[in-house]
């Protein structure tokens, strides 16, 4: 307990708070949304045999990730922040595939503006050799789906967890 002002576990549970009290270093009176959202999701029992199983060091980021993870289930209740995970790797992977676009882009380009290779450097009997080399002047035509102006909108779009 600060001063004399109960944690907002105490607070919200209408309980006196012992100077003892497991929740009060982490869910201060001035907080109260942090503890009703986590004692929401998990109980109040439940915070409190998670947080004195914990050594003390590991105790601020134990309640930081209970806070997180209420949060996302409170806005997903099916998923929590598995879904919210599963949705930015999903993000960085579509972003991973637009990257490779455009470097193929810039290779085209920067291709297109060299003179052509000789092609004396360039094996007959290398049939992969000759087949990149003679496509290299068609593949814009095929990477045109991928330009900036038709970026795909997610129809499913989701609120973020940060706003």
């Amino acid at each position: 307990m600060v001063g004399n002002s109960p944690c907002a576990s105490c607070k919200l549970l209408r309980r006196r708070c012992a100077r003892d009290c497991i929740f009060a270093p982490y869910f201060p009176s001035d907080d109260p949304h942090k503890f009703a959202i986590v004692h929401k999701v998990f109980g109040a029992s439940n915070v409190s045999k998670m947080l004195q199983e914990l050594p003390i060091q590991h105790r601020p980021d134990a309640v930081s990730s209970l806070v997180y993870e209420a949060n996302a289930r409170v806005r997903d209740p099916v998923y929590g922040c598995v879904g919210a995970i599963s949705y930015l790797q999903n993000q960085v992977s579509h972003l991973q595939t637009q990257l490779a676009v455009v470097q193929a882009e810039i290779l085209c380009i920067q291709m297109q503006h060299e003179p052509d290779l000789p092609t004396h450097h360039i094996d007959p009997a290398d049939e992969k050799t000759l087949l990149l080399h003679s496509n290299l002047n068609n593949l814009p035509q095929y990477l045109n789906f991928a330009s900036s102006s038709n970026v795909i909108q997610d129809p499913l779009k989701r609120e973020s967890l940060w706003t």
